[in-house]
C-alpha cells in the first residue's frame, strides 16, 4: 500500500525540484500514447478543407447556392434518402447499393446535406457513414426490442413519458434532420414526419399543471428544435408560466446534424424563457465543426446551458483516444460532456452495442488523463424504463467501519480514514 508523500517542508529545495522533475517525466510518459494517436483522429477542424470540398460538389449537384445552404428549411427539404447522390460522391459498388436498398425497405433513413458532407469526408465505413447510412447488419439483429425502455408503459398522459419523481418528458415530434442508425426511438419514425397535435400538447401541459412535484421538463422527440419558432415560443411560454416548473430542457441533435437550425430568431425565442438547458449528441470529433461551434456560440449568447450525451457506439467511438479527443473538442466549443450512454438494445442496432467492460475501460482511461470537465458519467439505462444507472469504474478497493482503501487513476493504493477524529 502506498504511503503519503514525504513532507516537502523537510526537504531541501534541490530535492523538491528533483522530485518534481521526475514526476513531470512520469506524467509525460503517460500521455505519449494519446499524442501518437491524436494526429490520426479525424476532427471537424482538421477535416475542414475536405468537408468544404464535398460541400461545393454537393451544392453544384443540387443546383443550389450558399444562401440555400444556410437555410435550415432547405436543409430539411433536401434531406438525402436515396443513394443516387452518395453514389456520385463516393466509390460504392452495386452490392453495397442493393444492401442499402434492402434495409431502407424496412427502416427509413435520411441525412441532411450538411451531415452528408461529414459522411463523405469521413469515408466509407467512417463515423458519419456508420451513423447515417443503413447497414445490412440492421436486418440481422436478433436481440433488440422495438421499445426496450417500455416508454408505452410510462406514459400517464398523452405525449408524456415519466420515469422519475420530479421530472418528465414531452415527446413533441417524430421528425429529425437525420435518422440516426442507432436511434432509440426508431419505432416512431414511420414514413411521414409529424408533430404532436396541439390537443396532445395541451393535455401534456394540463398533466404538468396538475402535478406540482414536476420541476424539470424535457422537450424532445424526434428532435425538439424541428418545431417551428412559433410552436416553440408557445410551448416554452406555457411551461414558463407554470410556477413549479423550474427548468426546461430541450433534446436536439440539430447542432450536430443541421446547425443551420440555430438561427438568431430561434435564439431570441429561447432567451425569453430561462433557464433553458440543451443536451445534444456529438458522437465523434469529426462532428465538431466550425458550423457546430457557431451554433453553440449563438445558443450560449442566448443564455442556454449546453451539455452533451454521447452514445457509445462500436466502430464510431469505442476507442479511449477518440473519446478523449471528442470530449476535449466539445470543451473548446463550450459544450460540457454530460453522459456517456451505453447503447440500448433497440431492434436493428445490435451491431453498435459494445460490452460494458469496454465502456468502463474507456472511463478508466479518461479519469486523470484529461480534465475532469472532459469526463462524462457512464450510464446504463435499466431495462423496462426504470431509470439511469451510473456504472463507472470503482475507486474503492475495500471499506471497513474505520477506513476506506482507495485507489487513484494510476492505481496507487491509499488508506483513508472513514471517521477522522476531530481536534480538540
Amino acid at each position: 500500500m502506498a504511503t503519503n508523500r514525504l513532507d516537502s517542508a523537510f526537504l531541501a529545495p534541490e530535492e523538491r525540484q528533483a522530485i518534481s522533475v521526475q514526476r513531470a517525466a512520469e506524467l509525460r510518459d503517460k500521455i505519449a500514447g494519446y499524442l501518437a494517436a491524436e494526429s490520426e483522429i479525424m476532427t471537424g477542424r482538421n477535416m475542414a478543407d475536405p468537408i468544404a470540398a464535398v460541400k461545393e460538389r454537393l451544392l453544384h449537384m443540387l443546383g443550389s447556392s450558399e444562401a440555400n445552404w444556410v437555410d435550415w428549411h432547405w436543409q430539411l427539404r433536401k434531406r438525402i434518402s436515396s443513394m443516387s447522390l452518395l453514389v456520385e460522391l463516393m466509390d460504392l459498388d452495386q452490392r453495397q447499393l442493393l444492401e442499402i436498398e434492402k434495409v431502407s425497405r424496412k427502416y427509413r433513413w435520411a441525412i441532411s446535406p450538411y451531415y452528408a458532407t461529414l459522411v463523405v469526408a469521413g469515408g466509407l465505413g467512417g463515423p458519419g457513414w456508420l451513423q447515417g447510412v443503413p447497414s445490412p447488419l440492421e436486418l440481422r439483429d436478433t436481440i433488440g426490442a422495438a421499445d426496450p425502455m417500455n416508454e408505452a408503459l410510462t406514459s400517464p398522459a398523452p405525449g408524456i413519458t415519466r420515469r422519475y419523481p420530479d421530472r418528465l418528458i414531452i415527446n413533441v415530434t417524430n421528425q429529425c434532420a437525420m435518422y440516426c442508425r442507432h436511434c432509440q426511438r426508431r419505432r416512431n419514425i414511420g414514413e411521414i414526419d409529424k408533430h404532436q397535435p396541439r390537443r396532445v400538447l395541451e393535455q401534456a401541459l394540463a398533466y404538468i399543471r396538475a402535478s406540482p412535484e414536476i420541476r424539470d421538463v424535457l422537450v424532445t422527440g424526434g428532435d425538439a428544435l424541428l418545431l417551428s419558432d412559433e410552436q416553440l415560443d408557445w410551448l416554452l411560454g406555457e411551461l414558463y408560466s407554470i410556477e413549479h416548473v423550474e427548468i426546461k430542457r430541450l433534446g436536439t441533435r440539430t447542432i450536430v446534424t443541421m446547425p443551420q437550425r440555430i438561427t438568431a430568431e430561434l435564439c431570441s425565442v429561447l432567451a425569453k424563457y430561462p433557464p433553458i438547458y440543451i443536451n445534444t449528441q456529438f458522437n465523434h470529433p469529426l462532428e465538431v465543426t466550425a458550423e457546430a461551434a457557431q451554433a453553440s456560440d449563438r445558443l450560449i449568447q442566448a443564455g442556454v446551458i449546453l451539455g452533451n450525451q454521447t452514445v457509445l457506439l462500436r466502430g464510431v467511438n469505442n476507442d479511449p483516444h477518440v473519446m478523449k479527443k471528442l470530449n476535449q473538442e466539445l470543451l473548446r466549443i463550450r459544450v460540457r460532456p454530460y453522459y456517456l450512454f451505453h447503447a440500448k438494445q433497440v431492434q436493428g442496432t445490435g451491431h453498435f452495442i459494445t460490452s460494458i467492460d469496454e465502456g468502463q475501460a474507456i472511463m478508466e482511461h479518461l479519469r486523470g488523463q484529461t480534465s475532469g470537465l472532459a469526463v462524462p458519467e457512464y450510464i446504463v439505462n435499466a431495462p423496462g424504463g426504470y431509470g439511469k444507472i451510473p456504472i463507472g469504474p470503482s475507486y474503492i478497493v475495500e471499506r471497513t467501519r474505520s477506513k476506506f482503501v482507495i485507489r487513484t487513476w494510476e492505481n496507487r493504493i491509499f488508506s483513508y480514514a472513514n471517521h477522522p477524529r476531530s481536534h480538540r
